[in-house]
């Protein structure tokens, strides 16, 4: 990285995952605070979204001054070597590692690739990072992680290999004394290329409308596993300031949930979403049995360091809409 005598030394992050959904918003976020933004992704084909997200980076963020800077780097997390390099390269001052595997369905097929993806890459990383005892690391976990004791019933593979993935980050910072914390999120939505349930729906509701006028009842609904079933959703741009929050101030070997502490059933997030088409839009409800009773968890930690939710479930559901409408996807 170009790091100029002629400007005082800028905190240097690494963002593992950097083309992702979450991973984009969080190099834009910290490029915008004046920090160096290091953005691993594995392909040179994603490295050049990451490109576009700096602009022109001899004009500075309007929020701090300085000059936005997020210089994308093509690394596998796998490949012991090349990560090596690119991290004494870098010499980091903190990493937020977002990389890995997230679709439970996925994890079906290829079970072997999710515990590489989320388990060994951890271990790689946090290994190189030894060279760098004072880098501040918080690893992005996972609520849907299952119980590591007897008798052992993980839900799917994605689920054990986020409970490995937690266990291991956590294990490797006591035994080598580095700063590591776990953040737990709940399911994130906004603008972005997501793939998850609301985003689903926000491009199902986009191509509806663009089919306004056709046959529209020939097309397939959009099933709805459960009415009832119940999720915290957080603005992904939250979360991100969260793990800016975490990074700073949290306690190394903590786990620390990210989430609204608010339950709402999908139903509402369904009708509240549909409420924004421009067309009616079919709905097929499921009779999937799902326990009503989802534990809400409170974000305290964060709390009482000074975060706290600051943009509106509408808000966030609105503009994934928009989002799609645009014909954004793959950047932000």
């Amino acid at each position: 990285m170009d790091r100029s005598t002629a400007e005082p030394r800028r905190p240097v992050i690494i963002i593992t995952g950097a083309a992702g959904y979450t991973g984009m918003h969080a190099c834009r976020y910290f490029a915008k605070l004046g920090w160096e933004v290091a953005a691993l992704t594995r392909t040179a084909a994603s490295a050049s979204k990451l490109t576009s997200l700096a602009g022109d980076d001899k004009n500075p963020s309007a929020d701090t001054g300085t000059h936005v800077c997020i210089t994308p780097y093509v690394c596998d997390l796998l490949d012991k070597k090349r990560l090596g390099e690119v991290i004494r390269q870098i010499a980091p001052d903190y990493v937020l590692h977002l990389g890995g595997k997230n679709s439970v369905p996925e994890s079906w097929q290829s079970p072997l690739l999710y515990m590489e993806s989320n388990v060994l890459s951890t271990l790689y990383l946090l290994d190189v990072l030894r060279s760098f005892p004072k880098a501040r690391i918080v690893v992005a976990g996972s609520r849907l992680k299952t119980a590591l004791q007897a008798p052992y019933n993980p839900t799917h593979p994605y689920s054990l290999s986020k409970s490995l993935q937690e266990a291991v980050a956590l294990s490797w910072g006591a035994l080598f004394d580095q700063s590591v914390m776990l953040a737990e999120p709940c399911n994130l939505i906004g603008p972005g290329p997501s793939t998850g349930f609301c985003a689903l729906l926000a491009g199902y509701i986009v191509r509806t409308e663009r089919m306004k006028g056709q046959s529209v009842t020939k097309a397939a609904p959009f099933r709805v596993s459960s009415r009832h079933a119940q999720r915290d959703f957080l603005d992904v741009r939250d979360a991100v300031r969260a793990y800016g929050v975490l990074l700073k101030q949290g306690v190394p070997g903590r786990i620390y949930p990210v989430c609204t502490g608010s339950i709402v059933e999908l139903g509402h997030i369904v009708e509240r979403m549909i409420a924004l088409a421009n067309t009616s839009v079919p709905i097929q409800w499921g009779d999937t049995a799902e326990s009503a009773a989802t534990s809400a968890y409170r974000a305290k930690e964060l709390e009482d360091m000074g975060w706290k939710p600051t943009i509106q479930l509408g808000q966030s559901l609105e503009e994934m809409i928009q989002y799609r409408r645009a014909g954004k996807e793959g950047t932000i």
